[in-house]
């Protein structure tokens, strides 16, 4: 059974950092793609990152670039989100899911597996 569970969400400063972890368990990484998705009250679920396992390639949405990164632990079978130099508009709750095509979709149909989500909350 495949389970995604996101962990590290939390009430940040503007300015402040956070590392989100999605751990994947019923699965191996090697064979997915794992994208990361925030979604605020009131608006649609967006994709903010992906790391694709066939090539290594990383993606981020441009609100995020340069401000976000999305690396791995293969071992752990653990994808993680190190958020830097956030800003009230990061606001949301962040989910976790995994592409079994291994390949980075843009849109949250793309994707087969989700986690339960975790909250951000950046405000002073």
């Amino acid at each position: 059974q495949v389970q995604l569970v996101e962990s590290g969400g939390g009430l940040v400063q503007p300015g402040g950092s956070l590392r989100l972890s999605c751990a994947g368990s019923g699965f191996t990484l090697d064979y997915y793609a794992i994208g990361w998705f925030r979604q605020a009250p009131g608006k649609e679920r967006e994709g903010v990152s992906c790391i694709s396992f066939s090539d290594g390639d990383t993606f981020y949405a441009d609100s995020v670039k340069g401000r976000f990164t999305i690396s791995s632990n293969n071992a752990k079978n653990t994808v993680y989100l190190q958020m830097n130099s956030l800003i009230p508009e990061d606001t949301a709750v962040y989910y976790c899911a995994a592409e079994k095509g291994r390949v980075c979709g843009e849109a949250p149909f793309e994707y087969d597996y989700w986690g339960q989500g975790t909250q951000v909350a950046v405000s002073s």
